[in-house]
């Protein structure tokens, strides 16, 4: 059986080293969209060294990049990578990212659940340093074709949007280069760089990583509704609804409640085609 359930979440989780600098932050901070325009005092905060804070989405590449994928090669798990979709994210800050940081990545088998025609593996990684936690991340991975082992269904979140107009509406335009930036962060997946492979997925062209548009929307909720302030994010989730293309705009509508910030993607150029649903940010 491709999916044992038992034995995978009974595994031992993977440790390992990681670490990272103000060069690893402001690269990924660029992947972004940031430094537009480069003299901006808002846009320094993520592009230069004297003054860099860092965004909480980096925990997504903190280190090793795409080292949470590592976990579809857990004991208990054998499938065919071709068949996998990265269907969610989250994150939880138990306090600000250090510019510079020396960490210990734990990571593990959350939870497996059958969707019948899929199976949903749920990779958490926790991450430490010698002063603590900083973060845990859960990344929902959606592996077409594995369901049916008999498994949990698992739970369905879905964040009711509000029916009065949003508070805030932003528009953030995709660079035609940003998905060849966004990769030297540490997803070499070439379904983000090659237009033939992009072809043999179906697609006319590459698209852009879904952790990129997560890490831009972030990016936009805190310059907005956050007052630039990156240390009051506490939680961060999204479910990944759909594609972009490098060379259009996301469209990010947000509405602002006490201690979160529900949040709606689309792109603008295919008629607000869904990007990013059921998305909040969670604030002090």
């Amino acid at each position: 059986m491709p999916i044992d359930a038992a034995k995978a979440l009974a595994a031992d989780p993977r440790l390992g080293d990681i670490g990272w600098d103000h060069k690893d932050i402001q690269l990924y901070h660029l992947g972004l969209g940031a430094g537009r325009p480069a003299t901006d005092p808002d846009e320094l905060r993520y592009t230069l060294e004297s003054k860099l804070h860092v965004l909480p989405s980096f925990a997504t590449v903190a280190g090793a990049g795409m080292a949470m994928m590592g976990g579809l090669a857990a004991p208990g798990i054998d499938i065919n990578l071709a068949h996998v979709l990265h269907g969610g994210q989250s994150i939880e800050l138990h306090r600000p990212i250090p510019v510079k940081g020396r960490a210990t990545s734990t990571a593990r088998v959350a939870a497996l659940y059958d969707k019948g025609k899929a199976a949903v593996v749920v990779l958490r990684t926790e991450v430490a340093d010698a002063d603590g936690p900083l973060w845990t991340s859960d990344a929902q991975i959606f592996v077409r074709g594995e369901g049916g082992f008999g498994g949990e269904r698992g739970p369905s979140v879905r964040e009711e949007l509000p029916e009065r107009a949003p508070d805030r509406v932003e528009e953030r335009r995709i660079r035609e280069d940003q998905a060849l930036l966004y990769r030297l962060s540490g997803d070499w997946n070439p379904l983000h760089a090659d237009p033939e492979f992009a072809k043999t997925a179906g697609f006319d062209q590459p698209i852009l990583h879904g952790l990129c548009s997560y890490g831009m929307t972030l990016k936009a909720v805190v310059d907005t509704a956050l007052g630039g302030d990156v240390s009051r994010v506490r939680a961060y989730r999204t479910r990944f609804a759909g594609i972009v293309f490098p060379g259009e705009t996301l469209r990010i509508r947000m509405w602002q409640e006490p201690g979160r910030v529900l949040v709606s993607v689309t792109a603008v150029e295919r008629d607000d085609a869904p990007v990013l649903a059921d998305t909040v940010v969670e604030h002090a």
